[in-house]
C-alpha cells in the first residue's frame, strides 16, 4: 500500500490471470482491472468491487481487461446495483474493444456509463 498525494493506493489482489488495484480519493474510488474476467477469476473481480469504500463515484478502468465473460457481466450488474443503492454511480473507463462489444451486445452500456477521461479529468461519454 502507498500514498500518492491525496490518494491512497492499496487493496491489491492478484492471481495469474487477473490483477485488481484500488485507488481511493476523497470523492471517488478507481478500481483498475488487468487480465481476464471469467468463471475462474470473477470472485476476485467481484470482491474488489464489493470491498471498494463507499464514495460518490466508483470508476472501473477496464482498459487492461481482454476478456469479460457472462459471469463478469453479472458481477458488473450486481456492483452497479450495490453502488446505486448507496447513492453512488459506477462508471466504466476505457474498455478494451472486445470488452466494449460485450457491453454493447448485452445492453449494459445503456445502464452503466462508459466514459473516456480527458486530460483535465473530466469524463466524456463514449
Amino acid at each position: 500500500m502507498s500514498v500518492a498525494g491525496d490518494r491512497f493506493v492499496g487493496m491489491r489482489q492478484r492471481d495469474d490471470r487477473l490483477h485488481m488495484e484500488i485507488t481511493v480519493a476523497d470523492h471517488e474510488v478507481e478500481v483498475r482491472a488487468t487480465g481476464e474476467v471469467d468463471i475462474a477469476t470473477v470472485a476476485a473481480f467481484r470482491s474488489a468491487l464489493w470491498d471498494a469504500p463507499p464514495r460518490p463515484v466508483l470508476r472501473l478502468d477496464l482498459s487492461g481487461v481482454g476478456l469479460l465473460s457472462a459471469t463478469g457481466v453479472r458481477a458488473l450488474v450486481a456492483a452497479h446495483l450495490r453502488v446505486r443503492a448507496r447513492g453512488g454511480e459506477l462508471v466504466l473507463l476505457r474498455p478494451d474493444p472486445v470488452v466494449e462489444r460485450v457491453l454493447r451486445a448485452t445492453g449494459l452500456h445503456r445502464v452503466i456509463p462508459i466514459v473516456d477521461p480527458c486530460a483535465d479529468r473530466e469524463l466524456v461519454p463514449c
